[in-house]
């Protein structure tokens, strides 16, 4: 990796705020699993205190990577079917990528998710972790080391924020940020807030 690459990465401090802020600031983000990934373009905020997240009701073993330091991936399985990816922030809170712009490794992608729509590559949680080969053997790793990289958006990103997707709880809660005018969503985005 070039050092310019090397100098331009997300620190661990990034995360060490609070979710609402790392969730919209990941907006235009760039990230890359061993290569393969794109523009962060849709993200999820949840925190212990929010009865959608898995923290709500306290520690237990699927969900001790919310309890560790930021900087770190939250890896589980949704609906015993599709790994999702999160990155933890201040301790038992972290956001949801449920969207990516693929721009690098689009062949790898494509094969493993059997299709060569690039919009469909990264398009929903699910998507994005088979597109970049992410599963439980990610689950607690630092986002500062391989196979992550984290570079920072070229220019600030137009956000727009409304209520997040799949949940039965805290519906009303306007943590789902989108990257304006993508079209690489998993949903369209609700209006600017």
């Amino acid at each position: 990796m070039p050092a310019t690459e090397q100098g331009q990465r997300l620190a661990t401090d990034f995360f060490a705020r609070d979710v609402e802020t790392v969730a919209r600031a990941l907006i235009g983000t760039t990230l890359l699993v061993d290569g393969v990934g794109g523009m962060i373009v849709e993200t999820e905020a949840y925190d212990q205190g929010d009865p959608a997240s898995h923290c709500f009701g306290g520690r237990t073993a699927r969900n001790a990577s919310m309890f560790g330091p930021p900087g770190h991936a939250y890896v589980y399985r949704s609906y015993g079917i599709h790994w999702c990816l999160n990155f933890v922030c201040n301790p038992a809170s972290g956001v949801l990528i449920r969207a990516l712009e693929p721009t690098a490794g689009l062949d790898r992608m494509a094969e493993r998710r059997g299709t060569t729509e690039v919009r469909l590559l990264c398009a929903g949680p699910g998507r994005l972790c088979q597109a970049l080969g992410v599963d439980i053997g990610l689950n607690g790793c630092a986002l500062d080391e391989p196979p992550f990289v984290l570079l920072p958006g070229d220019t600030p990103a137009r956000v727009s924020a409304g209520p997040r997707i799949g949940i039965s709880r805290a519906v009303e809660t306007p943590w789902r940020f989108c990257l304006g005018g993508s079209r690489f969503l998993s949903r369209p985005a609700a209006k600017s807030r």
